[in-house]
C-alpha cells in the first residue's frame, strides 16, 4: 500500500514517512497543497493523509480537488485544531476519517487501517433504511410494496443522503456532491428537492424518515431535532 503524506510540519512529515514506512506502508511526503493535489491524482496511491494546514492551496481546496478525481481515494485528515466545526467541514468535503493534533501513532496507525478496510469492500448495490430500498445499479426506488419514480436529480439526491444515513448533511454539502457545483446560492434548490423527495417518499407514510437538521441542514435515518 502507497501513502501519499501532505503535511506542512516537516519534522511530523518526517516522522510520519520512517513510522509508516515502519507498518510496511511506501510513502511519499509533500508539504504544499498544489503538489498534494496534483500527486494524488496518480493511481499509484491507494490512501491521502492530508493536513488541513498547508501552504498555497490549503487542506479543504485539495480533499475538494481529489474528490473531483478520484472520488473512492480514502483520504484522512488531520490538523491543529479541534473545532467541531473544521471538523465538519471536513467531513462534508469528502474526508474519510479525521484526528486533530497531536495523536497517538498507534491511535493514526489504526484509522488508516480501518479506512483502506472499508476502501476495499465493493459498494452495495442496495441501499435499504426502514421499509425504503434504493437499487444503486438499476436506479429504481420503493417503499414498501410501492415503487416510487424519481428524476435523476431526485434519485442522486436520496442516495447521497442515504449513503450518510443518521448524519446530517448541509445544503452546502448537498449543492457540491450532487450538483457538483461550490457556490451557496444553490442551496435554496436543495429546499425545493428536499420538499419533492418528501412528498414521493414520505406522504402517505406514519414514520417521515427525511428529517430538518435545524441550523445544520437535511438528514435520512437516526434521530435528530427537527422541524
Amino acid at each position: 500500500m502507497r501513502i501519499l503524506v501532505a503535511e506542512a510540519d516537516a519534522p511530523l512529515a518526517e516522522f510520519l514517512r520512517q513510522r509508516l514506512q515502519q507498518e510496511q506502508f511506501a510513502v511519499h511526503v509533500v508539504s504544499n497543497g498544489k503538489e498534494a493535489e496534483q500527486l494524488a491524482s496518480d493511481p499509484a496511491y491507494d490512501l491521502v493523509l492530508l493536513d488541513l494546514n498547508l501552504p498555497g492551496v490549503g487542506g479543504l481546496d485539495v480533499l475538494r480537488g481529489i474528490r473531483s478525481k478520484r472520488p473512492d481515494l480514502p483520504v484522512v485528515i488531520v490538523t491543529d485544531s479541534s473545532m467541531v466545526e473544521e471538523r465538519v467541514r471536513g467531513l462534508e468535503a469528502g474526508a474519510d476519517d479525521y484526528l486533530a493534533k497531536p495523536f497517538a501513532f498507534a491511535e493514526l496507525a489504526a484509522r488508516i487501517r480501518a479506512v483502506l478496510r472499508r476502501g476495499s469492500r465493493p459498494a452495495r448495490s442496495i441501499l435499504q433504511i426502514a421499509d425504503l430500498e434504493v437499487d444503486r445499479v438499476s436506479h429504481t426506488v420503493r417503499r414498501g410494496t410501492h415503487n416510487i419514480d424519481l428524476s435523476p436529480k431526485e434519485f442522486a439526491l436520496l442516495e447521497f443522503l442515504m449513503r450518510h444515513e443518521g448524519q446530517p448533511v448541509s445544503r452546502t454539502a448537498i449543492v457540491e456532491q450532487v450538483w457538483k457545483l461550490n457556490f451557496d446560492t444553490m442551496t435554496n434548490v436543495v429546499d425545493v428537492y428536499i420538499n419533492y423527495l418528501r412528498r414521493k417518499v414520505d406522504s402517505g407514510h406514519d414514520r417521515a424518515l427525511i428529517r430538518t437538521i435545524r441550523g445544520v441542514g437535511y438528514q435520512i435515518g437516526g434521530n435528530g431535532q427537527h422541524a
